[in-house]
């Protein structure tokens, strides 16, 4: 481990803002469940959810332009949310935080009807056949996703991937979920809907990067029935 990567996980113990369970307490019956909004964030906003947050840049963004709901940035690299969370301090942010947990694990640490939005924002597509389990979108991540979302709850899919966008709409299809939107082009397809919060305006590091080698970025919202 690199010296900085390991002065980051260090500094994450000390930062009010990053949650840092272990894996046996999640399966204990994680304290926290069903009192995000009480215990966290001491109000009664809605909680939307970032899978696979990276650095964090997508759930600060959105928590500067939503003040009136509560962000919640989950992934098991630690070292990359620092970013994120430092960030969000520095700017006197209470309404994001961050979780460090395997997203197989999400419906151990939300209740029922807790969270009304999901994001996953460029995600492995995991292309390779003997990964199909590992997929966010795969039937086995939706059904997580179902427990914890409110009836009406969106979830939202924005990657580089065209092979993830299309696993991703067929899937849906096939399972009988709404499709709200789909762009198979966010940055140059004339049917981009602008109402979509923010889907142009906030960029994670690795969009930049994809963009700026003319990869297409798609994005899907959905609803799981």
């Amino acid at each position: 481990m690199g010296k900085n990567k390991k002065r980051r996980f260090e500094e994450n113990k000390t930062l009010q803002n990053v949650i840092q369970p272990t894996r046996d307490e999640a399966l204990a019956g994680y304290p926290l469940k069903g009192k995000w909004r009480t215990e966290v964030f001491k109000n009664e906003n809605p909680i939307v959810l970032e899978l696979g947050c990276g650095k964090g840049e997508y759930s600060v963004g959105l928590a500067e332009a939503f003040p009136e709901k509560n962000f919640i940035g989950v992934d098991i690299k630690g070292a990359r949310f620092w970013f994120g969370a430092k960030e969000a301090i520095a700017k006197g942010m209470d309404n994001v935080c961050f979780l460090r947990t395997q997203i197989e694990l999400i419906d151990l640490f939300f209740d029922e009807n807790e969270v009304d939005e999901i994001w996953i924002t460029f995600p492995d597509p995991q292309i390779k056949y003997r990964r199909t389990k590992h997929r966010l979108t795969n039937p086995i991540f939706l059904n997580k996703y179902k427990k914890i979302l409110k009836k009406e709850g969106i979830v939202h899919l924005k990657t580089d991937s065209e092979y993830l966008h299309g696993y991703t709409l067929g899937l849906l299809e096939g399972l009988g979920h709404e499709i709200v939107t789909a762009h198979h082009d966010i940055y140059g397809a004339p049917e981009y809907d602008p109402n979509v919060p923010l889907l142009r305006e906030i960029q994670t590091y690795y969009e930049q990067l994809f963009a700026a080698k003319g990869k297409t970025i798609t994005y899907i919202q959905f609803k799981i029935s």
